[in-house]
């Protein structure tokens, strides 16, 4: 039993026997428990990873991205382990100087390309804004200064490399040597040494093609000028100028006059004071030219092919490690010099980073002039003539090649969501990862391809100011949206691609560990004893060793380094070493897969060339049916965001970002989306304007654009926005229709129609525009009475018994009319607000015509005749049964015809009478305005049971207890019931209201000449008969 076997300190007494084995029952139970709970966590967490892991990623969506990078705390000391502690250390001190060169590479091409190449970007003319330029030199000096140590730390590493190296391979006999170096070739050493000079050229040709850089420059140094003559002026110590000058000057003659790379390679690299001399090396020397040799076989060899790599990135190298050599030992190949230089032939330019090209043979030419004099003319000029050559062939060849490619990539496309979908059989698994390496090495080609055909075109024809023709721009545009779909299906798959991966690598170090392991074994069983032989088996011993691990940069570079030891003696027979140095290859490809994807699909070097957008925006118009490939535009176009953060000469990088967003966004606005908005409301128009027979629409005549594809998009990302075109189009219409609508609402019809027909043509979803729409019997609106109520007057006449108003004569067929119906219409169109203000309107007007009626009674000639007519009706009232005789106003018309008549025949009693149907009229105006507020108030107080007794809604509401938001409903409610209540009550108010303000005045003793117009309506009566 457990409880025998106790430890002497759990042994307390005998007696407690019982309860300890009671909870050690407990305790099992709970552990019983415990593993239950976490085994069933377990499994939902397998479950949960295994529906999520053939999830497609979505480029625009995603926050996050997976980094598959292989990661590891251990040091190049921890991981350098054998028992041959002179090897240990000649591998670790190259690994170290490996590693430093691939950090400075980095720093390079993420920090100081970007910061030199956007300089003077994203500002307005600096001729334009004086001082300007100045200011963003003195920004960037700062910056030159961290330039200034990068440069002469890569000249401290270049000059420790070589060193090194002559140090292992020394001639010297008194010297003993470290390693037998007799068959061991460190050529990656020289391909680190490559790289590292092949970023100090790419900074001088930088420097060199930035004539924007150069001028600031000068012109900062005329600033400096100026402030040296009166120092105090510009706040400035004089002892501190002098220091900053020189400063200045150092940087010039270091960075700016393009000798970065020349003052490298023209260091004492031999020792003073008896040390180490490498010129004269000649075991050195001949090393140097033969890794040279070496690397550039294999570089000439897959130059140009589709298994291409990174072997132009190498030819630079090449070239760099040909100068440097050749600068140390001032011996020179010519054979090797022409071999050099009829790469160009193959390879006429190189793209070192974004826009910055490379010609090998000028570079040669320059650096090693003498050479070059000794070489015939005619070939340098046969390069330049290929290379122009090169251009007119592209041009001609890219849209065949173009179609290649879109085949290619497709298939691969196809190939690789079939691979990835399908299940992993466990038979076949060995066999299935191998399959799935070669697809995804198959898609890193094709990006290496095409990267290289849009680069190496596009900068050649900046760099010889050839222009482009808009067929290669389309074609060139195609081949970047195929280099950003081969990113985006690896993107998409990301989990997929990250689990297959893992298992690759592991499958790959099983195939390198399987070789190594033959050729360890072959080494052991020779019992011959050397220390050649030694290094070799500890160098196996050591890349094994490694090769148990993450496939980390490091752990690969040991092991290149200990495989540089481990084949000389024919260690590896040559089908043994050829499958080795491809599963390497392999190795180090997949390893870096998304990295390398990444780099290769970059599509930076587009800010340079955004002058191809607005074409490519008219061939995206023209060829709607491809409108998806919008997002990999844009998505190129956004590659160069990461890029221009490490801008220095303005205040903020935010800056020059919110610059190249607003030029793009003014482009596309420009180009497409304004064009698609036109277009998709002239198609609504004339579709819904056929009936008026306007231009032949008819497809096979004048062809057709289905704009409907742009609408099926998903909305674009670009920057820190998402552009959804069906949305903008949408808002567009929406904005359009309803400001067209408010300007001439009896448009509301045909602006509904053309909602209706968005939605069903386009999939628009319109908003209703919430207007109150009239109705066909609007007529004329009671806003534009009244603005206009002179005229309205004039041109009107009043039916009082039907309360109806016809238009007096018209040019037109039909007469147009106004009843209460319109009016109702028009108040529900304007709100009830409009009856007050009409009202207020009339009593203006009536008050001067009112003014104008007065004057007609007070005038000498009719008031004498009036008062005649009284006095003679008060004489004969009473004979002639108080009526009024006919001859008497056919005299009284007679009398004022004499007075005088206008041109065209009216008398002034006429005119008067014209004055008096206007007042009538603008009466009636303010009787149908009563009625129709009435129509109007009781159509929309309808629903209300009781007028009298109406119901307070927020009271109720309150009592409830219910929301804030709730309560201001029933208080909007509330307000709604009490105005439409209090307007259907004033409606009858407006006559007394007129009444209340005229009557006082006209009984006033000054007006008393107004009591005689009873005794005129007589006399108004015939002439209006007549």
């Amino acid at each position: 039993m457990a409880l025998e076997t106790l430890s002497p300190d759990w042994e307390f007494d005998r007696v407690d026997d019982g309860s300890q084995k009671i909870h050690a029952e407990v305790q099992l139970k709970n552990y019983g428990k415990f593993l239950e709970a976490y085994t069933s966590q377990l499994k939902r967490i397998e479950d949960a990873l295994d529906d999520s892991i053939g999830d497609v990623w979505d480029f625009n969506l995603d926050p996050i991205a997976l980094n598959l990078l292989p990661y590891e705390q251990s040091s190049l000391l921890e991981l350098i382990k054998t028992e041959n502690k002179v090897l240990n250390k000649v591998i670790t001190v190259y690994a170290a100087l490996c590693c430093e060169i691939k950090k400075l590479k980095h720093e390079a091409e993420m920090k100081f390309y970007n910061g030199l190449l956007f300089y003077g970007e994203g500002t307005v003319d600096s001729s334009k804004v004086e001082g300007d330029s100045q200011i963003q030199m003195g920004r960037f000096i700062s910056f030159l200064q961290e330039l200034s140590c990068f440069v002469t730390r890569c000249y401290e590493v270049v000059m420790n490399v070589v060193h090194q190296l002559a140090a292992l391979y020394t001639s010297n006999k008194n010297t003993p040597k470290v390693i037998e170096t007799s068959g061991v070739h460190f050529q990656t050493m020289y391909e680190h040494l490559g790289e590292l000079l092949t970023v100090l050229l790419t900074l001088d040709e930088i420097v060199n093609n930035h004539a924007t850089l150069k001028d600031h420059w000068t012109m900062y140094k005329r600033l400096l000028k100026s402030v040296h003559h009166n120092p105090p002026k510009f706040g400035i110590q004089e002892d501190k100028l002098k220091p900053f000058e020189k400063l200045l000057l150092k940087l010039e003659s270091q960075l700016l006059d393009g000798m970065i790379f020349q003052a490298c390679i023209e260091q004492q690299f031999d020792c003073l004071n008896g040390g180490m001399s490498v010129s004269k090396n000649s075991i050195f020397a001949e090393e140097f030219t033969h890794s040279i040799r070496t690397i550039f076989a294999n570089v000439e060899a897959k130059l140009g092919e589709p298994s291409e790599i990174d072997q132009r990135d190498k030819y630079v190298g090449i070239c760099g490690l040909f100068v440097l050599h050749f600068q140390i030992f001032r011996t020179v190949d010519k054979k090797f010099y022409k071999l050099l230089l009829d790469i160009c032939k193959k390879v006429p330019a190189i793209t070192l980073s974004a826009n910055v090209i490379w010609f090998a043979d000028n570079f040669l030419i320059q650096k090693m002039s003498a050479v070059a004099k000794l070489l015939d003319r005619k070939s340098f000029h046969a390069i330049k003539l290929q290379r122009e050559s090169f251009l007119q062939q592209k041009a001609q060849l890219l849209t065949k090649e173009m179609q290649t490619y879109y085949v290619f990539v497709s298939s691969w496309m196809m190939k690789m969501e079939s691979l990835l979908s399908r299940e992993q059989r466990m038979d076949k698994f060995a066999e299935d990862l191998s399959n799935r390496c070669n697809v995804f090495i198959q898609g890193f080609l094709y990006a290496y391809s095409l990267g290289n055909i849009i680069r190496t075109t596009m900068n050649l024809h900046m760099s010889m100011q050839k222009p482009m023709t808009k067929t290669s721009v389309k074609a060139l545009c195609r081949l970047v949206e195929l280099l950003k779909a081969i990113e985006y299906t690896f993107y998409r798959r990301s989990m997929t691609v990250a689990d297959s991966v893992t298992h690759i690598i592991q499958h790959l170090q099983h195939q390198a560990l399987n070789a190594i392991a033959v050729a360890k074994k072959r080494v052991i069983s020779d019992k011959k004893y050397s220390e050649q032989r030694l290094d070799v088996l500890s160098a196996l011993v050591l890349a094994e060793n490694t090769l148990n691990g993450p496939s980390t940069k490091q752990r690969r570079l040991i092991i290149s380094l200990a495989l540089n030891v481990g084949t000389q003696m024919k260690t590896f027979k040559d089908e043994e070493l050829l499958p080795l140095q491809v599963v390497m290859k392999k190795l180090a490809l997949i390893s870096e897969l998304r990295e390398r994807v990444q780099a290769q699909c970059d599509c930076c070097f587009l800010y340079w060339h955004r002058t191809i957008f607005p074409i490519y925006l008219d061939d995206v118009y023209e060829n709607a049916v491809d409108a998806a490939r919008l997002h990999y535009m844009f998505r190129a176009l956004r590659d160069c965001v990461p890029a221009m953060m490490h801008s220095r000469h303005l205040d903020s990088f935010e800056i020059l970002l919110e610059s190249y967003d607003r030029e793009i966004m003014d482009v596309f606005d420009k180009h497409l989306l304004d064009r698609l908005c036109k277009e998709i409301e002239k198609d609504l128009r004339l579709s819904v304007h056929t009936h008026l027979k306007l231009d032949d629409r008819n497809p096979f005549k004048v062809g057709m654009k289905d704009l409907a594809h742009f609408f099926s998009l998903n909305p674009i990302r670009f920057f820190n926005r998402f552009i959804d075109i069906k949305a903008h189009v949408t808002h567009y219409l929406d904005k359009t229709f309803y400001n067209l609508t408010t300007v001439a609402l009896h448009d509301w019809a045909t602006y509904s129609e053309m909602r209706n027909l968005a939605t069903q043509r386009y999939g628009l979803i319109m908003a209703e525009a919430h207007l109150p729409s009239q109705t066909l019997e609007q007529g004329l609106d009671v806003l534009e009475i009244m603005r206009n109520i002179h005229v309205f007057v004039s041109r009107y006449l009043y039916n009082l018994n039907n309360q109806i108003f016809v238009e007096r004569i018209s040019n037109n067929k039909h007469l147009n009319t106004i009843n209460i119906r319109h009016i109702a219409n028009s108040i529900r169109t304007h709100g009830t607000g409009i009856m007050n203000t009409t009202v207020n309107f009339t009593y203006q007007f009536l008050r001067k015509k009112f003014y104008i009626f007065s004057q007609f009674m007070y005038d000498e000639h009719i008031k004498s005749r009036l008062i005649k007519d009284i006095r003679f009706f008060r004489e004969i009232k009473d004979q002639n049964d108080h009526k009024y005789p006919f001859e008497r106003a056919e005299k009284f018309n007679r009398g004022i015809r004499k007075l005088g008549i206008t041109p065209d025949g009216q008398s002034y009693l006429d005119q008067f009478r014209q004055l008096i149907s206007q007042i009538g009229n603008a009466m009636g105006y303010v009787r149908m305005i009563r009625s129709g507020g009435l129509h109007c108030c009781s159509s929309a107080i309808r629903f209300v049971p009781d007028l009298e007794d109406i119901v307070n809604f927020e009271e109720l509401v309150k009592e409830e207890d219910l929301s804030e938001e709730t309560q201001q409903a029933a208080r909007q409610l509330d307000s709604v019931l009490s105005d439409l209540t209090c307007s259907s009550a004033e409606g009858t108010e407006y006559f007394k209201m007129l009444v209340d303000v005229f009557a006082p005045e006209f009984r006033r003793l000054k007006n008393m000449h107004l009591r005689n117009f009873y005794i005129i309506v007589p006399p108004l009566v015939s002439i209006c008969i007549d």
